[in-house]
């Protein structure tokens, strides 16, 4: 189940829980809006159970549904005590949260997706390259800001003082279970052994590892597993490669899964 349909078959349940709570006429209409909003919610909390989706995500359910519910009580009671047609500001009102819905899953969508092909293109300009819209680049940022970009340029001066050539495979393609083979060889050629590798997937943006592949050593040299995309969307794969508990190499790509 992808955001989009959770939102809109919340929405819908939150339209016919109100008006069906219209016909229990004890039934105070602040808190018929507001269970209107909290029982889809608290369906939502029940589906995603084993398959948390971030918590910008379920933020936006718990901000839409509550809302949808308000906005209904609003729009009720301007049209108990207005006479003739509709007063402009439940119009407004109405107009305002649809709009912002539209915002918020435009920008949900493409932090998580990137920006449509075809805009990215327009908007970011090409000239028949590909353009990527999700990557915020490799050094984190925050308060060790300092710090990260000081141990990414001594990594870099390892790199290069080691001189091993990696080759990857695997990673293209489209598909949500991938075979990855690492092939590592030292600068005269030679395969090398006793790597500690794996492969880290991130959400661009993301600090944390969403999930972390361990690699097995195959054949001299060559180390190797199975990536499963838990999810559609742009991901970064961080490629880790480790000697003696030492990381001395690391990559990052970005993949697109269907």
């Amino acid at each position: 189940m992808n955001t989009m349909t959770s939102l809109l078959g919340g929405l819908a349940a939150v339209f016919v829980l109100y008006l069906a709570g219209g016909a229990i006429r004890k039934l105070p209409p602040i808190l018929r809006a507001l269970l209107a909003g909290l029982i889809p919610l608290l369906a939502y909390f029940v589906l995603i159970v084993g398959r948390w989706p971030g918590l910008d995500v379920v933020a936006m359910h718990i901000s839409v549904f509550l809302a949808a519910g308000l906005v209904l009580f609003a729009v009720t009671q301007f049209r108990r005590h207005s006479v003739g047609r509709m007063h402009w500001a439940p119009k407004l009102l109405t107009a305002f949260f649809l709009g912002l819905v539209v915002v918020n899953g435009s920008l949900l969508y493409i932090a998580g997706k990137g920006l449509p092909e075809p805009l990215a293109r327009w908007w970011l300009g090409s000239k028949g390259n590909a353009v990527y819209s999700g990557f915020s680049g490799v050094v984190a940022h925050g308060q060790a800001a300092a710090k990260a970009v000081s141990s990414e340029l001594s990594q870099t001066q390892r790199e290069s003082e080691l001189g091993w050539q990696v080759e990857v495979s695997g990673l293209d393609g489209n598909a949500a279970v991938r075979a990855i083979q690492v092939r590592v060889k030292d600068r005269t050629g030679l395969p090398v052994d006793r790597i500690e590798g794996e492969l880290r997937l991130l959400r661009p943006g993301a600090t944390q590892a969403a999930r972390t592949l361990p690699l097995a050593a195959l054949d001299a040299g060559t180390y190797g597993g199975v990536l499963r995309l838990p999810a559609s969307g742009r991901w970064l794969v961080e490629l880790r490669l480790l000697r003696e508990h030492k990381l001395h190499y690391q990559n990052t790509q970005e993949l697109v899964a269907p």
